[in-house]
């Protein structure tokens, strides 16, 4: 029983990383109803970013720490425009093959400026594992899931108390009637996935100080975490992505503790084909799948 406890409570804290990237592709997809598969390589460019900086001129985790974010922004930012904004709404389609083309375009930038398989990255502390009673924590887990809260809550403020957040949720909603209300559409789906690659760069820097290494591999473990937590939760539902990005990260680490390392990722799809056939909404996107179908049943 203590290490199931133990598990669920290592599950947590890397489950939480998971959940930052979930949020990511929710707040992409919220707001234009389209998935950018290239949000993993646009992270995993600024988390080379940050490593290269630590490795060619010493830089400290606070400098690794701006150049990670703000490179991923710009990625961000690029894939934004090149797939995005150029190709009009309602082509969901050819946006998630030209972000996937981006997608490879990036990951070759990396493995030619860094063609090293593996480069070191700061960790986040360098404090030992803490017990909690019968209980121990890596303290940089426990970094990390603080660090996560803390981005979590102030997302959760700039979506739901502020007038950014407002127009977000409203596009998201509507964007038809958004646009009839003078609202900018193109201008709102900029900021927003701004904001997802902020908070991808968050979640990639987490990661990677965490392992203390990166791989030009990590623009495809974070997507597909990224996107295997989101349909967990519910497809559009930031609470629903926290919830995916968690059960992930528990039920990964039981599947490792109990069956061994080879069947970590095929548990994690065996429970997200499952939480699909008997919640094709996630966990708690159904309420919005419901909705989206009566709409299209009154159109």
């Amino acid at each position: 029983m203590l290490s199931f406890l133990q598990n669920c409570l290592d599950g947590l804290m890397i489950g939480s990383s998971y959940a930052l990237l979930a949020i990511g592709f929710t707040l992409i997809f919220g707001v234009m109803r389209r998935l950018n598969l290239a949000y993993g390589a646009s992270i995993m460019m600024g988390i080379f970013a940050g490593t290269l900086l630590h490795v060619e001129v010493g830089a400290g985790l606070w400098a690794v720490a701006a150049a990670t974010v703000v490179v991923a922004v710009l990625a961000g930012m690029y894939v934004e425009r090149l797939c995005f904004w150029a190709v009009r709404r309602g082509v969901a389609v050819a946006s998630m093959v030209s972000s996937f083309a981006i997608w490879m375009q990036l990951e070759e930038i990396v493995v030619v400026v860094a063609p090293e398989r593996t480069y070191p990255f700061p960790p986040l502390t360098e404090a030992m594992p803490m017990s909690l009673g019968p209980f121990f924590v890596r303290a940089d887990h426990l970094a990390m899931f603080g660090c996560a809260l803390a981005m979590v809550a102030v997302l959760r403020f700039v979506l739901y108390r502020t007038r950014f957040g407002l127009i977000v949720r409203a596009v998201s909603e509507n964007p038809t009637a958004a646009k009839a209300m003078g609202i900018d559409v193109g201008a709102v789906a900029f900021g927003a996935f701004a904001l997802a690659s902020a908070s991808g760069g968050i979640a990639g820097l987490l990661i990677a100080a965490t392992d203390q290494q990166i791989t030009p591999y990590f623009g495809l473990w974070a997507t597909y975490k990224g996107l295997i937590a989101m349909m967990l939760g519910g497809m559009g539902s930031i609470p629903g992505a926290i919830a995916g990005g968690l059960l992930l990260g528990v039920i990964e680490v039981q599947g490792l503790w109990y069956l061994g390392a080879k069947y970590r990722d095929i548990i994690a799809y065996l429970l997200l084909f499952g939480v699909l056939v008997l919640r094709p909404g996630g966990l708690l996107g159904q309420g919005l799948a419901e909705k989206a179908q009566a709409v299209q049943r009154r159109m």
